[in-house]
């Protein structure tokens, strides 16, 4: 897997994962670029020097910064590490659970707003969906290394497991109670849709209660990660 950009390879190395390789564009004199080389040898990741042209090739993005690691590929965690990460805050469990986002830009938002605001975890289908590559990295910013993210066979299975675990689950749809007079404290985990289809019909009945945002406009519609991020600092601002 490929990360790069500034941020996000900080993190990468910081998170203590395995740098098979690890590219800084030659001539960088700058005050971040001088932190982050340090960073490296100060854990003894060997750093190569190469031309911009070289990382150029190996770029997914081509915003790169000049800075590009190859590392191992992306580790899912289980449902059970989300809740135990809960249980250490000594928090209660705060989980958004994705419903078929397929965007990569999209999920790599949505992880990096996740992460900022103190998410527990992301639950996220593995087929039809989505998975963290090195585009969702990118997007993340790095955040997608600091987050626990489970990839799930069955995500209806998974939803009736945390009902199970006294975790009430919202679902994030249009038509229901407006989430600024919802309850939304204590164990919950927020159910978020695809970006054309919004939730399927199974798993929104997996649902104890549609939650949505009021919207005034004529194209009433909003952007899943915009959304996603507009309810998690709601839950935030109530927890």
């Amino acid at each position: 897997m490929i990360v790069e950009g500034k941020n996000a390879v900080r993190e990468l190395i910081n998170s203590g994962a395995t740098i098979n390789k690890f590219y800084v564009e030659k001539g960088l004199k700058d005050k971040q670029s001088n932190e982050i080389i340090s960073l490296a040898k100060s854990k003894n990741i060997h750093v190569d020097f190469v031309s911009k042209e070289v990382i150029d090739k190996k770029s997914v993005s081509k915003r790169h910064q000049g800075f590009l690691c190859e590392t191992v590929n992306y580790e899912y965690c289980g449902i059970d590490d989300i809740l135990n990460e809960a249980h250490k805050r000594q928090e209660p469990p705060f989980i958004v659970v994705l419903d078929k986002i397929e965007d990569p830009h999209n999920l790599g938002a949505i992880i990096r707003t996740c992460e900022c605001a103190g998410v527990h975890g992301i639950v996220i289908p593995k087929h039809r969906a989505c998975q963290v590559n090195d585009t969702v990295l990118k997007t993340s910013v790095g955040a997608a290394i600091n987050m626990k993210i489970a990839s799930v066979t069955n995500l209806n299975n998974t939803i009736e497991y945390l009902k199970n675990n006294n975790i009430w689950i919202y679902g994030l749809e249009l038509g229901g109670k407006d989430i600024f007079t919802a309850n939304l404290k204590g164990a919950i985990a927020l159910v978020v849709g695809s970006e054309g289809y919004g939730i399927s019909r199974l798993t929104k009945e997996k649902c104890d209660e549609i939650i949505s945002l009021k919207q005034n406009g004529k194209v009433n519609s909003l952007n899943a990660s915009v959304a996603c991020g507009i309810a998690v600092y709601e839950i935030l601002k109530q927890r």
